[in-house]
């Protein structure tokens, strides 16, 4: 790790983190903190996913659903209208939107062959933002002059890794540049992201292997064709199973490349100094369990 000790924590000029774990744990609320403190740059993966990397699939696809529209459709031939993703760091529903769900085109779902395309898609875009981190690390310093950096991740950062490998290229890149800070949940916090989950249910990425097991398995057991699935019911039917999918991997990033803190100790953070007292007892314990 860049900083082994509470005291190379405390000592360092430049403090560089990486939050990883579940949506809904802490990590943009203590970036949001981190930022608004004045020294800290908040480089947003999910943010630079729909911005850089998947910014035309976004727009091309509301573009394809206005043409639809006659009236749309000729004020679009004409460049009289234009249309365009309002993304934020507060509102990354574009994203999500074009990322969709399986199941009955009737009820909003996407051909499961197109589903996973745009899963692809997003893979492939998240591991590209997560590797430009060590150029937004220099660009936060060299251009505007913050000493410190936030690399907020989202939720599946777990699925494009194998954290149990030693020479793993993203682990090994994100780790060379930043501490990785897993934001660890209890039982109680993930009863209630799943009731959450539940009442607003939200499109999300899986690793291959996952969803094609998840797939054939909610089939099986509700004996229905894939064009008769309700997306809703599945996301809702897999949310659970791919907490359960994601646990371990998170676990086992944070013992072997990074540190975990929990989500109630985040959740008590309310300044930078708060925060940087929280990080050098982590390491402090972490040196001393060694």
């Amino acid at each position: 790790m860049i900083y082994g000790s509470a005291k190379d924590w405390r000592n360092a000029p430049r403090k560089k983190v990486l939050f990883f774990g579940m949506s809904g744990l802490g990590k943009t609320y203590v970036s949001n903190i981190l930022r608004d403190s004045g020294g800290w740059f908040h480089y947003s993966i999910d943010y630079r996913i729909g911005t850089r990397y998947m910014g035309e699939y976004i727009t091309d696809n509301a573009k394809a659903e206005a043409m639809k529209v006659p009236f749309l459709r000729d004020l679009l031939l004409s460049d009289s209208i234009y249309i365009g993703s309002n993304i934020s760091f507060e509102n990354l529903t574009p994203v999500a939107a074009y990322l969709g769900k399986p199941g009955n085109p009737d009820l909003g779902g996407l051909e499961v062959s197109e589903y996973r395309r745009r899963q692809e898609q997003f893979r492939l875009a998240e591991i590209h933002a997560l590797l430009d981190t060590e150029y937004f690390i220099d660009r936060a310093q060299r251009l505007y002059q913050y000493p410190h950096f936030i690399c907020d991740t989202g939720g599946s950062i777990c699925e494009w890794a194998d954290p149990g490998d030693p020479g793993d290229q993203l682990l090994t890149e994100l780790s060379r540049h930043t501490l990785m800070i897993w934001l660890k949940g209890d039982e109680d916090h993930t009863a209630e992201l799943i009731k959450r989950f539940d009442k607003a249910p939200k499109p999300m990425s899986y690793q291959g292997e996952f969803l094609t097991r998840v797939w054939q398995e909610y089939l099986d057991q509700h004996g229905c064709a894939e064009s008769d699935v309700d997306p809703d019911d599945f996301i809702r039917w897999t949310y659970a199973q791919a907490l359960a999918h994601r646990q371990p991997r998170y676990e086992a990033m944070a013992k072997n490349w990074g540190v975990a803190v929990t989500a109630g100790d985040i959740s008590k953070v309310r300044d930078a100094p708060d925060f940087d007292e929280l990080i050098e007892r982590t390491l402090e314990t972490r040196r001393n369990c060694a």
